[in-house]
């Protein structure tokens, strides 16, 4: 099969890998969409040491099943990324956590090759089946809106709440989706008017960074990835408010904690999220188009990649 495949030092189309073989309770799923995450990005600059095909953003059809359960053979399906141990002994699988196995595996990203490749394996109970009347573009953002919805799990929001979300790239505008669903009162703060203007179009107040007054909020939302980002966003958390940090923050920099003591604030940390809830969000309709820069042939991967990383750029694809 084609694949991308980093080797540690670079990232380089390949037409001569050997399809997985998938081991017992696993699935093969042929992949038909993928999405080019920071991440991946990431990845190709060190992080998480990974060696061997990225990608985690993914819709796909399920072309065989190492299992007694076939329900889902033939179907279209988006994939859990996070792969848990399931063994009985284990703290963390054996209470519903195994998004925290410290066995887990993680598609693309921790010793399981990923999306970018014409097949991939996961466990089947880590598949979900797509809607029809959701297309290959949206389910492949199922994933980054699970994680949108996460915040959903961690942290109650009422119709009283005032929420802040920091950041106007593709992590901030999803997690606007997801909290849209609440009745919160939501502003969201950026850079960019063009990209705020899409939160705009979904509801929310919308300000530029540089106009933004010392006004202070119940829940507020960091999905820059900076220190800055970070500052910014506790200056704006009200005493005994919560802040969620989104966005991994890889810096050198003094980030002064204080406040955090000063005002009791609580910090939640936010990962990856159930996939259903996104889902359903996305079965409502839901057009996410705008959020979509560009889609590549898998032919012109590496294009792609370069693409993605071009500054303000959004969602960049893959069509296999």
């Amino acid at each position: 099969m084609k694949a991308l495949v980093f080797d540690g030092k670079k990232i380089n189309l390949k037409s001569n890998i050997r399809k997985p073989e998938i081991h017992a309770g696993e699935a093969l799923v042929k992949v038909l969409m993928a999405g080019i995450c920071n991440t991946d990005i990431e990845i190709t600059k060190g992080y998480m040491n990974f060696k061997g095909i990225p990608g985690h953003e993914f819709v796909g059809v399920v072309e065989e099943i190492n299992d007694k359960d076939q329900t889902l053979l033939g179907q279209r399906v988006v994939g859990d990324i996070n792969c848990a141990c399931g063994e009985p002994s284990c703290e963390y699988c054996r209470v519903g956590m195994g998004r925290h196995c410290p066995k887990r595996t993680t598609l693309g990203i921790a010793k399981r090759d990923g999306a970018f490749a014409e097949y991939l394996t996961l466990p089947v109970e880590n598949l979900l089946l797509v809607p029809e009347n959701v297309s290959n573009e949206m389910a492949t953002l199922c994933e980054p809106l699970a994680a949108g919805f996460e915040i959903l799990e961690q942290v109650d929001f009422s119709a009283n709440d005032k929420v802040l979300i920091v950041g106007d790239g593709k992590l901030g505008l999803l997690i606007n989706h997801a909290v849209s669903t609440t009745a919160a009162k939501i502003t969201h703060v950026g850079k960019h008017p063009n990209k705020l203007e899409l939160a705009k179009a979904n509801g929310s107040q919308i300000v530029l960074l540089d106009q933004m007054p010392q006004k202070q909020y119940d829940i507020v939302i960091e999905a820059t990835g900076s220190a800055n980002g970070f500052n910014f966003s506790l200056s704006h958390t009200k005493p005994r408010g919560v802040l969620v940090l989104k966005s991994t923050i890889a810096s050198s920099q003094n980030i002064d904690m204080t406040s955090v003591v000063v005002n009791e604030i609580t910090i939640v940390g936010s990962r990856c999220g159930l996939f259903q809830p996104a889902i359903n969000y996305l079965a409502t309709g839901v057009d996410l188009s705008s959020l979509i820069n560009r889609i590549f042939p898998f032919d012109n991967a590496l294009e792609a990649f370069e693409a993605a990383k071009t500054k303000g750029a959004m969602k960049v694809m893959l069509c296999f």
